[in-house]
């Protein structure tokens, strides 16, 4: 067994003739924060999308909890404990807010369904006031709300979040950020993938920094924050 709950060893990946990743290895352990910071481009919602095996990697390999998921199917990725909330959330704006929350427990089956359903009521109580409106006509904050909610429908070990504070208002974003401190302290691990840089690795317990697919720093969120070239790059040197 790995002394990693999620393990990524020297995978290289490419979208067609073009290489995203190079070279790129990184661990979480259960129960941490864990972010990826990086511009927009260096490559960063690849690599979570390589962990549910699109695009494949080409090299190296990707293990969850001891057990290489490198090649697996990404319907069999969900159902080992891995959820994720996309960039741009992917929500079904024809469905109510319930229904979407309901295919959240599709990796799992509905034995849980209701209990689950009104843990992310209380959690964000908002979804619960719009439980029956269509998620198309929720706000941008709310659809973020919602697509985490769904991802937490199916009780994942491990979730992974591409860009959740993308294009929200400053006072949502930290509500955001609050909610997934809490949903580490209940216990599932986190791996984060933000452009606010500031803003995840205060919330990070250790962070890495991906530069043109690769790399380049790695420390706890209270190190990089301090780092002179994470401040220079990604911090307006504030």
């Amino acid at each position: 067994m790995s002394d990693y709950m999620l393990e990524i060893h020297q995978i290289d990946a490419s979208y067609g003739p073009i290489q995203a990743l190079r070279n790129v290895s990184m661990n979480v352990s259960e129960g941490e924060i864990v972010t990826l910071i990086g511009a927009n481009g260096a490559g960063k919602s690849t690599l979570l999308m390589t962990i549910f095996g699109s695009p494949r990697a080409s090299k190296g390999y990707i293990k969850y909890q001891g057990r290489d998921i490198t090649n697996i199917a990404m319907h069999e990725v969900g159902r080992l404990g891995i959820a994720q909330v996309p960039e741009g959330r992917r929500i079904f704006p024809a469905m109510t807010v319930e229904e979407n929350l309901i295919m959240g427990t599709l990796p799992i089956g509905d034995e849980h369904m209701e209990e689950d359903r009104e843990k992310m009521f209380v959690m964000f109580p908002r979804l619960k006031e719009r439980r029956n409106q269509r998620a198309g006509t929720l706000s941008g904050g709310e659809q973020q709300m919602l697509a985490i909610g769904r991802a937490l429908m199916s009780r994942p070990k491990l979730l992974l979040l591409d860009e959740p504070s993308l294009g929200l208002a400053p006072l949502i974003v930290k509500q955001i950020l609050n909610s997934l401190r809490d949903i580490a302290a209940q216990g599932t691990t986190i791996f984060l993938v933000e452009q606010n840089a500031n803003h995840a690795l205060r919330l990070a317990d250790r962070g890495y920094v991906l530069v043109n697919g690769e790399i380049r720093l790695s420390g706890t969120g209270e190190e990089l924050l301090v780092n002179p070239e994470v401040r220079a790059a990604y911090l307006g040197g504030h």
